[in-house]
């Protein structure tokens, strides 16, 4: 447990060393393609925001410089399963962006996809030691909570404090300094499958880089694709990947509650091979260029070349209309949903004040999802497009593009988390644990 601790600390000072010289870089490795941005910091002026609680300055003191996508090799639903092929990929996107940017980088914080994402919430209470709460007290309650109990093959990445209460009635973003005589913090962890995560180091560490953070794509996705209001009301993320559909809850400006469903665009497009009898690259390059969730009188009589698997010139190839490509797409569509829509009530999503539900992903893209999300779901809906960062280019602005530009978001400004804090004492070896969304919908 310590030596953990140290190994996430080792890499929380990695980051700000990257911030302090800076430059800095961030990876995002999906099942469709790898994204490399490199970021130029201004420390003074990032400082500065940071000092003032200025998120959206914080932003602005970072700028892309340079950007490499690739197409993802080595990755199947959104994890990695060829170490050679991803390192590859991995190269080829940092090269491209380092060229770009005229500088080499070393330091990288990583967007880890899929990984079977599990999060659990727990509470910690102390008697503070003086008139005031000091960071010792912090540390002392953070020490108090229960960590979850060690299951083979799972790794915590994310343990973040996402409440202070003094004295059992107020509430305090930041309780340093405020008299109390007791205070509660609740701890939000997040646990992954320990293979992805480990494939995912060795991969950087072939590429000749260091991990300076390693991020959960939910987190990542919602980041970038909710605005600052659905984070503080309460909203729901759905990033739909290439081989996964990621699921983030935020409430209060926290992250409560991350999910992964291994169903994505891909199986999509498997369905169109199947269906259709068609080549797969054929089945992404028709779902792409005209797929929908949603028929209409006219997609009838539209039509489009599809060729046969195996087809060996023109007199093989044959017209399909837009509506037997629908007619496709849609059922596996709805069934994603469903899954999503099951994810969402055993958080407890309905509890919520907020309730909004916000797209992000290549699947985001598709004709018509938004209302079949709508429909299965139950609840208002919109595409969620990712924040503008100075030197973004316009090729990476669209819903794809989410997780990586919520990394560097999360350069900018990450959220504390427990091993920003010292340790004092030991964890309970065993976890009361409970669901975050049922303990927001009992206390807030």
């Amino acid at each position: 447990m310590n030596a953990y601790i140290s190994d996430m600390r080792a890499m929380r000072f990695r980051l700000k060393a990257a911030l302090k010289r800076g430059l800095v870089a961030v990876l995002d490795v999906g099942t469709a393609k790898t994204v490399c941005f490199i970021l130029k910091v201004d420390p003074a002026a990032l400082d500065q925001a940071m000092g003032q609680g200025a998120q959206h300055a914080a932003f602005g003191a970072m700028r892309v410089v340079g950007a490499g996508v690739t197409q993802s090799r080595g990755v199947r639903l959104g994890e990695i399963n060829d170490l050679e092929e991803a390192q590859k990929a991995i190269r080829t996107a940092l090269e491209r962006a380092e060229k770009m940017a005229g500088a080499r980088v070393d330091q990288v914080i990583a967007c880890l996809s899929a990984a079977r994402p599990q999060s659990f919430s727990s509470f910690g209470e102390v008697e503070i030691e003086g008139d005031t709460v000091s960071n010792h007290d912090i540390s002392r309650a953070l020490s108090a909570c229960a960590w979850p109990a060690q299951q083979a093959g799972r790794e915590v990445i994310h343990s973040m404090p996402v409440n202070f209460t003094l004295d059992s009635a107020t509430m305090a973003a930041d309780p340093r300094g405020m008299a109390a005589k007791y205070l509660s913090v609740d701890l939000m962890t997040v646990s992954v499958a320990t293979a992805p995560l480990q494939n995912l180091a060795t991969c950087v560490r072939r590429c000749d880089l260091e991990l300076a953070g390693v991020v959960v794509a939910p987190y990542a996705a919602a980041l970038s694709g909710m605005i600052e209001d659905e984070h503080k009301l309460g909203a729901a993320c759905i990033d739909l990947g290439a081989g996964a559909t990621n699921i983030s809850i935020f409430l209060r400006n926290h992250l409560i509650y991350a999910d992964s469903v291994r169903v994505g665009g891909d199986h999509l497009t498997s369905d169109i091979a199947t269906a259709l009898s068609m080549p797969i690259q054929s089945a992404e390059r028709i779902k792409t260029l005209h797929g929908g969730a949603v028929a209409t009188g006219l997609d009838d009589r539209e039509l489009i070349e599809a060729p046969y698997i195996g087809a060996g010139g023109a007199s093989d190839r044959r017209r399909i209309s837009r509506s037997a490509l629908i007619g496709v797409i849609r059922p596996r569509l709805e069934e994603m949903f469903e899954d999503i829509r099951n994810s969402l009530d055993q958080a407890g999503f309905d509890n919520l004040p907020g309730r909004r539900i916000v797209l992000t992903g290549g699947g985001a893209q598709l004709t018509g999802v938004e209302e079949v999300a709508q429909r299965v779901l139950g609840r208002t809906v919109r595409i969620g497009r990712p924040l503008r960062i100075a030197g973004l280019p316009e090729t990476a602005s669209g819903p794809d593009f989410s997780s990586a530009v919520g990394l560097a978001l999360y350069a900018a400004r990450p959220q504390d988390e427990l091993w920003d804090f010292e340790q004092v004492g030991g964890f309970k070896s065993r976890a009361r644990v409970a669901n975050a969304l049922r303990w927001f919908r009992d206390n807030w």
